[in-house]
């Protein structure tokens, strides 16, 4: 009789590749499970899966907090999948970012709970993640779990971050395209400039357009895009010649993309097909100009250099005992050092009175 040897990390995570590339949902869920803990078997098996990946289109939705951006990902979702639409259907992940639960660190969940028009089709996954105190309205490990989805085979992957505010422009690191989503009502027009977030939008949706106020919603944005991009072009519309600013060449772009406003009405599927539209056009701008390419480098830059930072705090953590840090941290409350004067002699290996 033979005893079975225990897994290593290194089998468990070829088993979960492989079984992630032959489309296991069970599979790719405890790998996305594995990569949110950090495992070394996640790590392990996103090594073995990355070169699998790049084919995906990634879209970011982001806003402020009520703009209805999880029925708007949930209508989008159906549109990819719908095989009317004269599309082949894609396979479709959405990756929601929800807030932490201040009492177990988990996601709240309620964008599943949106979302549950979308259950049971076998070409959509949908992935809660908790922020867990991360800034920029993305989870820490967002980047590793879109990655896991592309290499999977999903076409099209949906972010939608939870909503935080000034610091959401890190989905314009990510995404292909982003999409800023307003909603009239808020009592303040000007509340997307007030966010920082504006700039970032490749298009900008109003929701909820069938409430009052939503012309002179949709007048502020075209206000807040000349002042966000001031390098006026003329267009004309219904007769009328109207001035919008064009965004500045990003990264050597010739051309510049002037980000549409879309109405639309989530909750009654008015408006997605023109959306989708806008988004497929902007997708074939990016290709077109070369952009697609740069907005691929600079993500996979961010991610490096963010993977870089922790492992190098954290293994220079672990050669400095934990006296010197508490030591010198003492220091900067009493006053006696700057914090840059404090990382200077941490780094010089601690304090010496």
């Amino acid at each position: 009789m033979t005893s079975q040897l225990p897994e290593t990390s290194s089998t468990i995570s070829m088993n979960l590749a492989n079984s992630v590339l032959a489309g296991e949902r069970l599979a790719l869920a405890r790998l996305l499970s594995q990569i949110e803990a950090e495992s070394p078997a996640g790590k392990q098996a996103l090594g073995e899966l990355f070169s699998y990946t790049g084919s995906a289109y990634l879209i970011g939705v982001t806003g402020p907090p009520g703009t209805g951006k999880s029925t708007l990902v949930n209508r989008l979702a159906q549109y990819y999948r719908d095989p009317t639409t004269g599309e082949e259907p894609s396979k479709v992940a959405i990756v929601a970012v929800d807030p932490s639960s201040p009492f177990t660190g988990g996601a709240i969940l309620g964008d599943r709970v949106r979302m549950r028009d979308l259950a049971g089709d076998p070409g959509v996954f949908i992935r809660s993640m908790a922020s867990r105190g991360s800034l920029g309205g993305l989870a820490h490990a967002t980047g590793s779990i879109v990655q896991v989805f592309d290499a999977a085979g999903f076409e099209i992957i949906l972010i939608e971050t939870m909503g935080a505010g000034q610091a959401e422009v890190d989905i314009a690191r990510m995404a292909h395209t982003t999409i800023v989503v307003e909603a009239p009502g808020f009592g303040d027009d000007i509340q997307a400039i007030k966010a920082g977030i504006l700039e970032i939008a490749d298009i900008l949706v109003i929701n909820k357009a069938d409430r009052s106020g939503v012309e002179s919603t949709e007048r502020a944005l075209n206000m807040m895009l000349q002042l966000a991009h001031p390098t006026p072009r003329e267009f004309h519309h219904h007769g009328r010649v109207e001035i919008v600013a064009a965004p500045v060449p990003h990264n050597g772009e010739e051309a510049a993309w002037i980000p549409p406003i879309h109405k639309t009405i989530a909750t009654e599927g008015s408006g997605i097909p023109e959306l989708a539209a806008a988004i497929a056009h902007h997708r074939a701008f990016l290709v077109e100009t070369g952009a697609k390419e740069h907005r691929d480098r600079d993500r996979l830059q961010a991610e490096l250099d963010s993977l870089l930072q922790d492992n190098l705090v954290t293994r220079w953590r672990a050669t400095i005992s934990g006296n010197k840090y508490q030591q010198a941290l003492d220091l900067i409350l009493q006053r006696k050092l700057s914090p840059h004067q404090a990382v200077d002699t941490l780094l010089d290996g601690g304090y010496t009175p």
